[in-house]
Protein backbone atom coordinates (compact mmCIF):
# COMPACT_ATOMS: atom_id res chain seq x y z
CA UNK A 1 0.00 0.00 0.00
CA UNK A 2 1.32 3.51 -0.79
CA UNK A 3 2.31 5.70 2.11
CA UNK A 4 -0.27 8.19 3.36
CA UNK A 5 1.61 11.08 1.77
CA UNK A 6 1.68 9.25 -1.58
CA UNK A 7 -2.07 8.70 -1.43
CA UNK A 8 -2.61 12.35 -0.64
CA UNK A 9 -0.38 13.48 -3.50
CA UNK A 10 -2.31 11.22 -5.86
CA UNK A 11 -5.52 13.02 -4.90
CA UNK A 12 -3.90 16.36 -5.62
CA UNK A 13 -2.78 15.08 -9.01
CA UNK A 14 -6.39 14.18 -9.77
CA UNK A 15 -7.42 17.73 -8.83
CA UNK A 16 -9.57 16.48 -5.96
CA UNK A 17 -9.90 18.27 -2.68
CA UNK A 18 -9.29 16.16 0.39
CA UNK A 19 -12.95 16.48 1.30
CA UNK A 20 -13.88 14.59 -1.84
CA UNK A 21 -12.33 11.37 -0.50
CA UNK A 22 -15.12 10.31 1.80
CA UNK A 23 -18.88 10.42 1.90
CA UNK A 24 -20.66 13.56 0.68
CA UNK A 25 -20.54 16.46 3.07
CA UNK A 26 -23.87 16.62 4.91
CA UNK A 27 -23.49 19.99 6.55
CA UNK A 28 -26.08 22.67 6.05
CA UNK A 29 -24.72 24.95 3.31
CA UNK A 30 -25.64 28.56 2.76
CA UNK A 31 -23.94 30.82 0.24
CA UNK A 32 -21.09 28.33 -0.17
CA UNK A 33 -20.46 28.16 3.59
CA UNK A 34 -21.79 25.98 6.37
CA UNK A 35 -24.73 27.72 8.03
CA UNK A 36 -24.51 27.28 11.78
CA UNK A 37 -28.01 26.97 13.21
CA UNK A 38 -28.92 27.50 16.85
CA UNK A 39 -29.19 23.74 17.47
CA UNK A 40 -25.85 23.14 15.78
CA UNK A 41 -24.23 25.82 17.90
CA UNK A 42 -25.62 24.25 21.08
CA UNK A 43 -24.33 20.82 20.10
CA UNK A 44 -20.93 22.23 19.09
CA UNK A 45 -20.64 23.82 22.53
CA UNK A 46 -21.65 20.57 24.26
CA UNK A 47 -19.86 17.91 22.22
CA UNK A 48 -17.59 17.01 25.12
CA UNK A 49 -17.75 13.48 26.46
CA UNK A 50 -16.59 12.23 29.85
CA UNK A 51 -15.73 8.55 29.92
CA UNK A 52 -15.92 7.87 33.64
CA UNK A 53 -14.51 4.57 34.82
CA UNK A 54 -14.30 3.13 38.33
CA UNK A 55 -10.61 4.05 38.74
CA UNK A 56 -10.03 6.95 36.34
CA UNK A 57 -11.81 9.02 33.72
CA UNK A 58 -11.08 10.38 30.26
CA UNK A 59 -12.46 13.75 29.14
CA UNK A 60 -12.82 14.40 25.40
CA UNK A 61 -13.79 17.63 23.64
CA UNK A 62 -15.74 15.54 21.10
CA UNK A 63 -16.41 11.80 20.71
CA UNK A 64 -14.00 11.19 17.81
CA UNK A 65 -10.59 9.61 18.33
CA UNK A 66 -8.11 7.98 15.99
CA UNK A 67 -7.57 4.21 16.04
CA UNK A 68 -4.25 2.67 16.95
CA UNK A 69 -2.21 1.42 14.02
CA UNK A 70 -3.90 3.65 11.46
CA UNK A 71 -2.70 7.12 12.49
CA UNK A 72 0.96 6.50 13.15
CA UNK A 73 2.09 8.41 16.22
CA UNK A 74 -0.10 11.38 15.22
CA UNK A 75 2.64 13.65 13.92
CA UNK A 76 2.50 12.04 10.48
CA UNK A 77 -0.98 13.50 9.94
CA UNK A 78 -0.23 17.12 10.77
CA UNK A 79 -0.18 18.07 7.04
CA UNK A 80 -3.81 17.03 6.75
CA UNK A 81 -5.49 18.66 9.73
CA UNK A 82 -5.17 20.24 13.17
CA UNK A 83 -4.55 17.52 15.75
CA UNK A 84 -5.90 19.82 18.45
CA UNK A 85 -9.46 19.58 17.09
CA UNK A 86 -9.67 15.82 17.65
CA UNK A 87 -11.33 14.16 20.61
CA UNK A 88 -8.20 12.10 21.14
CA UNK A 89 -5.22 10.42 19.50
CA UNK A 90 -4.51 6.73 20.08
CA UNK A 91 -0.97 6.07 18.90
CA UNK A 92 0.23 2.87 17.26
CA UNK A 93 0.87 -0.07 19.56
CA UNK A 94 3.94 0.13 21.78
CA UNK A 95 6.03 -2.77 23.07
CA UNK A 96 8.82 -2.83 25.66
CA UNK A 97 11.47 -3.05 22.95
CA UNK A 98 11.36 -1.83 19.33
CA UNK A 99 9.79 -4.27 16.87
CA UNK A 100 10.49 -4.57 13.15
CA UNK A 101 7.16 -6.21 12.42
CA UNK A 102 6.40 -8.87 9.84
CA UNK A 103 8.07 -9.34 6.45
CA UNK A 104 6.48 -7.92 3.30
CA UNK A 105 3.86 -8.07 1.93
CA UNK A 106 1.95 -6.90 4.96
CA UNK A 107 -1.28 -5.62 3.41
CA UNK A 108 -3.82 -6.88 0.91
CA UNK A 109 -6.82 -4.94 -0.30
CA UNK A 110 -10.17 -6.72 -0.22
CA UNK A 111 -13.70 -5.80 -1.22
CA UNK A 112 -14.75 -2.99 1.13
CA UNK A 113 -11.77 -3.48 3.40
CA UNK A 114 -8.11 -4.07 4.06
CA UNK A 115 -6.19 -7.07 5.38
CA UNK A 116 -3.08 -6.18 7.32
CA UNK A 117 -0.36 -8.16 9.03
CA UNK A 118 2.06 -5.37 9.91
CA UNK A 119 3.14 -7.20 13.04
CA UNK A 120 3.00 -4.28 15.46
CA UNK A 121 6.12 -2.56 14.17
CA UNK A 122 7.00 0.25 16.56
CA UNK A 123 9.86 2.25 18.05
CA UNK A 124 9.40 0.90 21.57
CA UNK A 125 7.89 2.61 24.62
CA UNK A 126 11.12 4.25 25.74
CA UNK A 127 11.74 5.97 22.39
CA UNK A 128 8.10 7.04 22.22
CA UNK A 129 8.28 8.72 25.60
CA UNK A 130 11.61 10.37 24.84
CA UNK A 131 11.22 11.46 21.21
CA UNK A 132 7.54 11.51 20.19
CA UNK A 133 5.25 12.29 23.11
CA UNK A 134 6.93 15.68 23.84
CA UNK A 135 6.25 16.75 20.24
CA UNK A 136 2.51 16.06 20.41
CA UNK A 137 0.04 18.79 21.52
CA UNK A 138 -0.85 16.96 24.72
CA UNK A 139 -2.10 20.14 26.37
CA UNK A 140 -4.77 20.48 23.68
CA UNK A 141 -5.76 16.88 22.84
CA UNK A 142 -5.68 13.68 24.91
CA UNK A 143 -2.96 11.28 23.74
CA UNK A 144 -3.51 7.61 24.55
CA UNK A 145 -0.80 4.93 24.35
CA UNK A 146 -1.81 1.54 22.99
CA UNK A 147 0.33 -1.27 24.46
CA UNK A 148 1.22 -4.80 23.39
CA UNK A 149 2.76 -7.66 25.39
CA UNK A 150 3.17 -11.42 25.43
CA UNK A 151 2.69 -11.96 29.18
CA UNK A 152 0.70 -10.17 31.89
CA UNK A 153 4.01 -9.06 33.39
CA UNK A 154 5.00 -7.30 30.15
CA UNK A 155 1.71 -5.43 30.11
CA UNK A 156 2.24 -4.43 33.73
CA UNK A 157 5.77 -3.20 33.03
CA UNK A 158 4.57 -1.14 30.06
CA UNK A 159 1.73 0.36 32.09
CA UNK A 160 4.18 1.27 34.81
CA UNK A 161 6.55 2.97 32.34
CA UNK A 162 3.72 5.03 30.90
CA UNK A 163 1.84 5.83 34.10
CA UNK A 164 4.02 8.76 35.10
CA UNK A 165 4.59 10.14 31.60
CA UNK A 166 3.88 13.85 31.44
CA UNK A 167 1.12 14.58 28.95
CA UNK A 168 -0.22 11.06 28.50
CA UNK A 169 -3.99 10.85 29.01
CA UNK A 170 -4.64 7.11 29.01
CA UNK A 171 -3.53 3.58 28.20
CA UNK A 172 -5.26 1.24 25.76
CA UNK A 173 -4.45 -2.44 26.25
CA UNK A 174 -4.41 -4.59 23.11
CA UNK A 175 -5.46 -8.04 24.31
CA UNK A 176 -5.56 -9.39 20.74
CA UNK A 177 -2.06 -10.73 21.40
CA UNK A 178 -0.84 -14.33 21.81
CA UNK A 179 -0.06 -15.52 25.32
CA UNK A 180 3.30 -17.28 25.00
CA UNK A 181 2.58 -19.24 28.18
CA UNK A 182 -0.74 -20.62 26.95
CA UNK A 183 0.23 -22.07 23.60
CA UNK A 184 -0.25 -18.83 21.70
CA UNK A 185 -3.95 -18.36 22.42
CA UNK A 186 -4.96 -14.70 22.26
CA UNK A 187 -5.43 -13.12 25.69
CA UNK A 188 -8.70 -11.67 24.46
CA UNK A 189 -10.21 -15.03 23.57
CA UNK A 190 -10.45 -16.29 27.14
CA UNK A 191 -12.15 -14.41 29.99
CA UNK A 192 -9.60 -15.61 32.55
CA UNK A 193 -6.59 -14.52 30.50
CA UNK A 194 -8.23 -11.22 29.53
CA UNK A 195 -8.89 -10.50 33.21
CA UNK A 196 -5.30 -11.36 34.15
CA UNK A 197 -3.86 -8.86 31.67
CA UNK A 198 -6.37 -6.20 32.69
CA UNK A 199 -5.61 -6.62 36.38
CA UNK A 200 -1.85 -6.56 35.78
CA UNK A 201 -2.03 -3.37 33.74
CA UNK A 202 -4.51 -1.71 36.13
CA UNK A 203 -2.21 -2.32 39.08
CA UNK A 204 0.56 -0.29 37.42
CA UNK A 205 -1.45 2.28 35.42
CA UNK A 206 -1.71 4.69 38.34
CA UNK A 207 -3.78 7.80 37.63
CA UNK A 208 -4.38 6.93 33.97
CA UNK A 209 -7.66 5.50 32.69
CA UNK A 210 -7.27 1.95 31.37
CA UNK A 211 -8.99 1.10 28.10
CA UNK A 212 -9.14 -2.59 27.13
CA UNK A 213 -9.47 -3.26 23.39
CA UNK A 214 -11.40 -6.42 22.56
CA UNK A 215 -11.06 -8.84 19.67
CA UNK A 216 -14.22 -9.84 17.76
CA UNK A 217 -12.77 -13.31 17.13
CA UNK A 218 -14.65 -14.88 20.04
CA UNK A 219 -17.93 -16.68 20.66
CA UNK A 220 -19.12 -14.37 23.47
CA UNK A 221 -17.62 -10.88 23.46
CA UNK A 222 -19.93 -9.77 26.28
CA UNK A 223 -18.39 -12.34 28.62
CA UNK A 224 -14.88 -11.05 27.81
CA UNK A 225 -16.02 -7.48 28.42
CA UNK A 226 -17.51 -8.35 31.80
CA UNK A 227 -14.31 -10.13 32.83
CA UNK A 228 -12.27 -7.05 31.94
CA UNK A 229 -14.64 -4.75 33.82
CA UNK A 230 -14.45 -6.93 36.91
CA UNK A 231 -10.64 -6.89 36.68
CA UNK A 232 -10.43 -3.09 36.72
CA UNK A 233 -10.95 -1.78 33.19
CA UNK A 234 -12.22 1.79 33.09
CA UNK A 235 -13.32 1.72 29.45
CA UNK A 236 -13.86 -0.95 26.78
CA UNK A 237 -12.98 -0.36 23.13
CA UNK A 238 -14.14 -2.70 20.39
CA UNK A 239 -13.56 -4.05 17.90
CA UNK A 240 -10.07 -4.98 16.81
CA UNK A 241 -9.72 -6.59 13.37
CA UNK A 242 -11.40 -9.77 12.17
CA UNK A 243 -9.07 -12.64 11.32
CA UNK A 244 -8.83 -13.35 7.60
CA UNK A 245 -6.60 -14.21 4.66
CA UNK A 246 -6.27 -13.61 0.93
CA UNK A 247 -4.76 -15.77 -1.80
CA UNK A 248 -3.28 -15.24 -5.27
CA UNK A 249 -4.63 -17.58 -7.94
CA UNK A 250 -1.65 -16.99 -10.24
CA UNK A 251 1.09 -17.78 -7.73
CA UNK A 252 -1.15 -20.02 -5.56
CA UNK A 253 0.34 -18.37 -2.53
CA UNK A 254 -1.10 -16.22 0.29
CA UNK A 255 -1.12 -12.51 -0.45
CA UNK A 256 0.29 -11.84 3.03
CA UNK A 257 3.75 -13.07 3.96
CA UNK A 258 2.46 -14.55 7.22
CA UNK A 259 -0.73 -15.95 5.58
CA UNK A 260 -3.22 -14.54 8.06
CA UNK A 261 -4.05 -10.93 8.85
CA UNK A 262 -6.67 -8.64 10.32
CA UNK A 263 -9.61 -7.38 8.26
CA UNK A 264 -10.73 -3.78 8.82
CA UNK A 265 -12.69 -1.15 6.91
CA UNK A 266 -16.36 -0.78 5.91
CA UNK A 267 -16.84 -4.54 5.59
CA UNK A 268 -16.55 -5.03 9.36
CA UNK A 269 -18.96 -2.29 10.45
CA UNK A 270 -22.02 -4.54 10.91
CA UNK A 271 -19.95 -6.87 13.11
CA UNK A 272 -18.57 -3.92 15.05
CA UNK A 273 -22.04 -2.48 15.65
CA UNK A 274 -23.26 -5.86 16.89
CA UNK A 275 -20.30 -6.17 19.27
CA UNK A 276 -20.69 -2.63 20.64
CA UNK A 277 -24.41 -3.22 21.21
CA UNK A 278 -23.75 -6.45 23.09
CA UNK A 279 -20.89 -5.03 25.15
CA UNK A 280 -22.72 -1.80 26.02
CA UNK A 281 -25.61 -3.88 27.34
CA UNK A 282 -23.29 -6.14 29.33
CA UNK A 283 -21.10 -3.63 31.19
CA UNK A 284 -21.60 -0.43 33.16
CA UNK A 285 -18.37 1.25 32.04
CA UNK A 286 -18.08 3.39 28.86
CA UNK A 287 -17.57 1.78 25.45
CA UNK A 288 -15.61 3.15 22.49
CA UNK A 289 -16.80 1.85 19.12
CA UNK A 290 -14.37 0.92 16.34
CA UNK A 291 -14.89 -0.58 12.91
CA UNK A 292 -15.58 0.76 9.43
CA UNK A 293 -16.30 4.37 10.40
CA UNK A 294 -16.02 6.70 7.39
CA UNK A 295 -18.45 9.56 8.04
CA UNK A 296 -20.53 11.32 10.66
CA UNK A 297 -23.53 9.03 10.10
CA UNK A 298 -21.37 6.08 11.08
CA UNK A 299 -20.43 7.88 14.29
CA UNK A 300 -24.09 8.40 15.15
CA UNK A 301 -24.87 4.73 14.51
CA UNK A 302 -22.26 3.63 17.04
CA UNK A 303 -23.52 6.11 19.64
CA UNK A 304 -27.08 4.95 18.98
CA UNK A 305 -26.17 1.38 19.95
CA UNK A 306 -24.39 2.50 23.12
CA UNK A 307 -20.91 3.84 22.38
CA UNK A 308 -19.69 6.91 24.27
CA UNK A 309 -17.08 7.65 21.61
CA UNK A 310 -15.59 6.15 18.46
CA UNK A 311 -12.22 5.60 16.83
CA UNK A 312 -11.65 6.21 13.12
CA UNK A 313 -9.16 3.81 11.56
CA UNK A 314 -8.75 2.38 8.06
CA UNK A 315 -10.53 5.33 6.41
CA UNK A 316 -7.42 7.41 7.17
CA UNK A 317 -5.42 5.30 4.72
CA UNK A 318 -7.63 6.10 1.73
CA UNK A 319 -8.20 9.72 2.73
CA UNK A 320 -5.86 11.10 5.38
CA UNK A 321 -8.11 13.98 6.41
CA UNK A 322 -11.10 11.73 7.19
CA UNK A 323 -11.08 12.08 10.97
CA UNK A 324 -10.75 15.88 10.77
CA UNK A 325 -13.60 16.08 8.26
CA UNK A 326 -15.86 13.98 10.48
CA UNK A 327 -15.23 16.29 13.43
CA UNK A 328 -16.29 19.24 11.29
CA UNK A 329 -19.40 17.55 9.90
CA UNK A 330 -20.71 15.91 13.07
CA UNK A 331 -22.76 18.83 14.50
CA UNK A 332 -24.69 19.39 11.24
CA UNK A 333 -25.30 15.68 10.70
CA UNK A 334 -26.42 15.28 14.30
CA UNK A 335 -28.92 18.11 13.82
CA UNK A 336 -30.17 16.45 10.65
CA UNK A 337 -31.13 13.36 12.67
CA UNK A 338 -32.59 15.30 15.58
CA UNK A 339 -29.72 14.73 18.01
CA UNK A 340 -29.43 17.58 20.51
CA UNK A 341 -27.21 15.96 23.15
CA UNK A 342 -25.22 12.74 23.42
CA UNK A 343 -26.60 11.54 26.73
CA UNK A 344 -30.22 11.27 25.59
CA UNK A 345 -29.25 9.85 22.20
CA UNK A 346 -26.76 7.25 23.41
CA UNK A 347 -28.11 3.70 23.53
CA UNK A 348 -31.55 4.89 22.38
CA UNK A 349 -31.90 2.12 19.78
CA UNK A 350 -35.49 0.90 19.55
CA UNK A 351 -35.31 -2.87 19.23
CA UNK A 352 -38.08 -5.39 19.67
Amino acid sequence: MPAVSELFQALIALDLSVGDCGAPVNAVISGGRRRVTAKMQTLMENTGVILAGPCASLTLKNPILTASGTFGYGLEFTPYGDLRKLGGIVVKGLSLKPREGNPMPRTAESACGLLNAVGLQNCGAEAFLRDILPALPTDKVPVIANIYGTTPEEFAELAGMLSEAKGLAGIEVNISCPNVREGGQLFGQDPRQAAAVTAAARARAGRLPLIVKLTPNVTDIAAIARACEDAGADIISCINTLSGTAVDLVTRRPRLAVTFGGLSGPAVKPVALRCVLQVARAVSIPVIGIGGIRNAEDVLEFILVGAHAVQVGTASFSCPDTVFRIVDELPAVAEKYGVSDWKSFRASLIAD
